[in-house]
């Protein structure tokens, strides 16, 4: 089963996250299958970047996110739109 979840990138005190397809088995750094967006917590604005067509492809494919990143997409009103295309 794949998930779509975060990847942590970036300094130890600044932390970037990558948003990526991968499989539930694997570890949080693995490999993934693809990287979708990013996310910058510490940023004031545009702290979530996603490209959409490509997580209405694995959503549309059974991947699901994260609580967390459901919650995100949720914010950035991406899920929303994912789910009236489905």
């Amino acid at each position: 089963m794949v998930r779509i979840r975060l990847q942590r990138v970036g300094k130890p005190h600044d932390a970037h996250y990558r948003i990526v397809a991968i499989s539930r088995e694997k570890a949080r750094d693995a490999a993934g299958l693809e990287i979708i967006g990013h996310y910058h917590p510490m940023q004031k604005s545009n702290k979530l970047t996603v490209n959409t067509e490509r997580l209405k492809h694995w959503v549309s494919r059974g991947a699901q996110p994260t609580d967390t990143l459901r919650t995100a997409f949720k914010k950035a009103g991406v899920w929303g739109q994912i789910q009236t295309a489905a």
